[in-house]
């Protein structure tokens, strides 16, 4: 029986580049033809057509190689599930060339602490996210979406309002925006006055 080496890579914007992992990939010994990927998706995705492919696409005796577990799962549950899976097919798993036995209890038990690794990486970088978007609101650089209307104009929407003159949309259609904005427009002017 023939044993293939099935190749998975994954970026998580669409600005991103596979060819890095692609080239990890190849000379990890898989051919580019049995590379899946997946473009523009978060490992906490599970929904990802290029990692239904591959795991669709190896056979028992295989090997599933990606470049770095991060690109495989985010979370312990998510690699619970592959690693599941891999194991009823009875697929090995190789990890930047280090393969893992999930039938081996080494094995498996190594695959669960990279994996654990791996959910605590994902959690400190939504930490610092956080973090850092909670610094730049503190200094005024975060400050949300734009009003659509400049605040002239929403002063003359709000003259408009209160002289009676014209309706919801028909102020929404003289000032060119969605009813959403002058009800939005006219929330906040109430609450700043």
């Amino acid at each position: 029986m023939n044993e293939f080496l099935i190749g998975y890579a994954r970026v998580s914007t669409n600005e991103q580049d596979l060819t890095a992992q692609r080239n990890a990939l190849e000379a990890l010994g898989v051919r580019s033809n049995l590379i899946y990927t997946d473009h523009g998706l978060t490992g906490t995705n599970r929904a990802r057509p290029g990692l239904r492919e591959a795991l669709a696409a190896c056979r028992n005796g295989d090997t599933l190689v990606v470049a770095k577990l991060d690109r495989l799962a985010r979370s312990l549950r998510d690699a619970k599930d592959i690693i599941d899976e891999l194991t009823v097919k009875g697929v090995k798993l190789s990890i930047g060339g280090s393969v893992h036995d999930p039938t081996d209890p080494v094995g498996r038990l190594l695959f669960n602490v990279l994996a654990m690794v791996a959910e605590f990486e994902s959690d400190l970088i939504r930490a610092r996210t956080r973090e850092g978007m909670q610094v730049a609101k503190a200094k005024g650089h975060l400050r949300g979406k734009q009003p659509k209307l400049s605040t002239a104009q929403q002063r003359h929407l709000m003259e408009v309002h209160r002289a009676g003159t014209h309706s919801t949309s028909e102020l929404a259609e003289l000032f060119n925006v969605a009813r959403s904005t002058v009800y939005r427009t006219i929330q906040r002017q109430s609450v700043d006055r």
